[in-house]
């Protein structure tokens, strides 16, 4: 792998900074303790006391999705029925941080690793309905917010494709080689080189390390929806193949709604592209545990119902 990542970070925020800007901005929480909690492609997040997060932008390109999710988030609070993180401090940069941020409701909850088919099924329901009704938020409202139209051009298969056979070779010496070889089969399968666009307004980003489970293993939050965008369901409904059992996929359908061939095809190419991105940037970290968590959405993606 190279030695420039897409998740290298233009700016270093560290917990004394992060705390000095909180803490001046918003004098109300200069009582309570700071603490990072992560850090991923877009933003280093920082949990203030038990109540609030904290995001920062680690990147530019960053900055302007920061925004548009101050602007978009809190007109979804009657129209998805999972909860999730809503903005409540708005924060700006200074000469040593440029840019603004935001603090959020804190929501309880841990990834969704290591789960059980069991309960992965648990939270079908849950899900479909939630995009659903995420997918019915009106096209034009989120364009006057600032959300942009398939920014990533994700209906464009045989571009993606390239893209994954690379990642392919990059992650040859960190997964088993049945592995590597059910997902090289899998991509020179791919005969269709593009997707009819479809718009409907996206979370954009949905994967497993921005979903939230209770200690039931049901979905308790969503988190990062600094991609929201306009385009095609299928890199949502992704989910239905990477974190849906293959035996519930048709229980998920039949509550969301049934999709075209083309839908199905791009949700399961989202669904091991995402993961396999994952798992590239946790090489890099060295994070074992979201390595594997990244290898076994893949697998799951690849299973036939």
């Amino acid at each position: 792998m190279g030695s420039t990542n897409l998740w290298d970070a233009e700016w270093d925020l560290p917990l004394e900074m992060a705390s000095a800007l909180i803490y001046s901005q918003f004098p109300q929480l200069s009582s309570k303790r700071i603490r990072r909690l992560d850090h991923g492609w877009d933003n280093t997040v920082y949990l203030v006391g038990n109540e609030y997060v904290f995001r920062f932008p680690r990147r530019q390109v960053a900055v302007s999705l920061l925004e548009m999710e101050g602007r978009i988030l809190p007109k979804l609070a009657d129209r998805i029925s999972i909860p999730y993180s809503k903005p409540v401090f708005h924060g700006v940069g200074n000469q040593e941080y440029p840019s603004p941020f935001l603090g959020y409701t804190y929501l309880p909850g841990k990834f969704p690793i290591g789960l059980t088919d069991e309960h992965r099924c648990l939270s079908i329901s849950a899900l479909a309905r939630f995009l659903k009704g995420l997918h019915a938020f009106p096209v034009q409202d989120a364009e006057e917010n600032g959300a942009p139209h398939d920014h990533r051009n994700l209906t464009d298969i045989a571009s993606r494709k390239e893209k994954m056979l690379t990642f392919l070779s990059d992650l040859r010496g960190h997964i088993r080689e049945e592995d590597y070889r059910q997902i090289e089969a899998y991509l020179q399968s791919l005969t269709i080189d593009r997707v009819e666009p479809k718009e409907v307004f996206l979370h954009g980003d949905l994967h497993f390390k921005n979903m939230l489970v209770d200690e039931s293993g049901q979905i308790a939050g969503i988190i990062d929806w600094g991609d929201m965008n306009i385009g095609h369901p299928a890199c949502d409904l992704s989910v239905a193949y990477n974190f849906v059992p293959p035996g519930g996929r048709e229980a998920f359908f039949k509550e969301y709604g049934e999709v075209d061939e083309e839908t199905h095809i791009l949700a399961r190419l989202i669904a091991v592209y995402i993961p396999m991105l994952i798992l590239l940037q946790a090489v890099t970290d060295h994070n074992a545990e979201i390595a594997e968590e990244a290898k076994a959405n893949i697998r799951r993606a690849l299973v036939d119902e």
